[in-house]
C-alpha cells in the first residue's frame, strides 16, 4: 500500500522546553520497531490519497491521551506544536493528519484487535528496563460511565450501594506493588463482578495479591493460589470471637489497605489526566481500547519518573 514519507527535512533548531524534552525522553524509551510491527498493514487513508505512517499515528493517540484532546484538537496541537511532530515523527513543514485519519486508524486497530498486543509489546519492553520490582500485585477494578447512555446499546447499569448507579463499563486492573506499573488490564461491562477477570489480568508469579473485600472468597482465592501468588484481601466477616479476635482482624485489614490502596493512583490518573471520567467513544471494543491507551500512556509516564528517581 503507498504510504507517505514523513520527517525529510529537520526541525528548526531551537533550545528545548522541558515538555519537549520529557517527549523524546519518552520516545527513547521504546524500540518503536517492535511496535510499529503489530501495524503493519494499516492504512488509515481516505480513498484515492496516500496513507499516513501508522506509527506516527500511534504515537499521535498516546500524546492525545496524556494531554486529553479530542480528536479535532489533537489535529490542530499536531499542527501546531513541534514537540508533538518531533514525537510523531513530522518534520516542520510537512502536513500533518486531519481528524478524520485518526478516525480511520482507530477503526482499523478495533478491527483487528490490537490494543492487546499493542499493550504487551510496550509493557514487556518497559518491564525489560528493570522498574518493577515484583514482590507483589495490586488488583481492582473501577467503574467508567459510557459516552451515551441513549446511543450506546453494549455498556450495562452497575449499581453501588453508596453511589448512584453507573451505566457504562468497568476496567480490571493488576498492577506491580513496588512500581505501579499496570502489568493486565481487562475491560467489561460495567454489570460484571469484580473479581471475574482475576485469572485474565493476574500476571504469572504475581507474589502477594492485595484487594479488596470484592475478591475475598474461595474462588478468587482458588485463582491465585493457581498462579503461584497468596491472597492478602480485605475481609468483611469475623475471625473468631472477643475482642482480640476482632483487632487481629481490624490489624489485618489495615495492613492489606495500607498497600491496595497504591492502586488508586492508577485510577485517578486515568480519570483525572487522562479522560477516562467517562468513555470517550461506544462499544466494548473501543471502550478496550481508550482503557488500553491509557494503560500504555500511564507506564510510560510512570516508567520515566521511577528512572529519574534510580538516576537522583
Amino acid at each position: 500500500m503507498a504510504r507517505r514519507r514523513i520527517g525529510q527535512e529537520d526541525l528548526i533548531a531551537r533550545p528545548e522546553p522541558r515538555a519537549a524534552s520529557s517527549l523524546a525522553e519518552l520516545a527513547a524509551l521504546l524500540d518503536w520497531t517492535e511496535v510499529d510491527r503489530h501495524l503493519a498493514g494499516i492504512s488509515a487513508a481516505a480513498k484515492g490519497e496516500l496513507g499516513w505512517p501508522p506509527l506516527a499515528l500511534f504515537r499521535a493517540l498516546l500524546l492525545a491521551t496524556w494531554h486529553d484532546l479530542s480528536d479535532v484538537r489533537l489535529a490542530e496541537a499536531l499542527d501546531d506544536r513541534a514537540s508533538f511532530r518531533r514525537f510523531c515523527g513530522f518534520a516542520a513543514h510537512e502536513p500533518t493528519p486531519e481528524r478524520t485519519a485518526f478516525v480511520r486508524f482507530r477503526r482499523e486497530l478495533v478491527r483487528r484487535g490490537l490494543d492487546r498486543a499493542l499493550f504487551e509489546a510496550v509493557t514487556r519492553q518497559l518491564e525489560a528496563k528493570g522498574v518493577a520490582v515484583r514482590t507483589g500485585t495490586l488488583v481492582d477494578a473501577t467503574l467508567i460511565p459510557s459516552a451515551s447512555i441513549g446511543g450506546d446499546g453494549e455498556a450495562r447499569w452497575a449499581g453501588h450501594r453508596r453511589r448512584r448507579p453507573t451505566h457504562g463499563y468497568k476496567a480490571h486492573v493488576a498492577a506491580d506493588e513496588g512500581a505501579g506499573l499496570v502489568r493486565g488490564v481487562e475491560v467489561t461491562t460495567a454489570n460484571v463482578h469484580d473479581a471475574a477477570m482475576l485469572d485474565a489480568v493476574l500476571p504469572p508469579e504475581p507474589g502477594d495479591v492485595y484487594a479488596d473485600s470484592a475478591f475475598t472468597g474461595a474462588p478468587a482465592e482458588r485463582v491465585i493460589t493457581a498462579c503461584g501468588g497468596r491472597p492478602r484481601t480485605v475481609w468483611t466477616g469475623i475471625w473468631g470471637r472477643g475482642p482480640e479476635a476482632l483487632d487481629r482482624l481490624h490489624a489485618h485489614n489495615a495492613a492489606v489497605r495500607r498497600i491496595r490502596c497504591r492502586i488508586e493512583k492508577v485510577f485517578g490518573t486515568w480519570k483525572r489526566s487522562y479522560g477516562l471520567r467517562r468513555m470517550r467513544w461506544i462499544g466494548l471494543a473501543k471502550a478496550g481500547l481508550q482503557v488500553r491507551l491509557a494503560a500504555m500512556a500511564y507506564n510510560l509516564r510512570r516508567t520515566l519518573t521511577l528512572l529519574h528517581a534510580d538516576v537522583a
